[in-house]
């Protein structure tokens, strides 16, 4: 069986550009590929995901899984897990494990809800 070889067809379109305006070219398409990756991962998470994102910041995986819990519980959980512990350790000044120890066991929650509100209205 002979391939059919239509290379230089495909091509003609790329026949007439620069290195530079070929290297352009590349850029364009790889961020055209890439941007609805990218929009998923601004836009969509999931329980799996936040666990594992606080796992990364060194909670265990007992503790991660009440923080997670009342993140969806609460309607905070697009706000992403870890930047709930993040941002109320920033606000009341505490260090970011003893933030997340006080949210896994049910406190600081108010807080985290009042810093999320402002990003909501």
């Amino acid at each position: 069986m002979k391939r059919n070889d239509d290379f230089e067809t495909r091509r003609a379109h790329l026949a007439g550009m620069s290195d530079d305006e070929l290297k352009a070219y590349f850029w364009e398409l790889a961020g055209r590929l890439t941007e609805p990756l990218l929009k998923m991962g601004r836009e969509y998470t999931s329980p799996s995901i936040e666990r594992s994102v606080l796992l990364r910041m060194g909670f265990s995986s007992l503790e991660v899984k009440p923080i997670v819990d009342t993140a969806i519980e609460k309607n905070l959980i697009a706000h992403g897990a870890g930047n709930i512990v993040y941002r109320v350790s920033r606000e009341t000044g505490l260090g970011i494990r003893e933030t997340g120890l006080k949210l896994a066991q049910g406190e600081l929650w108010d807080k985290a809800a009042e810093l999320f509100e402002e990003v909501r209205a």
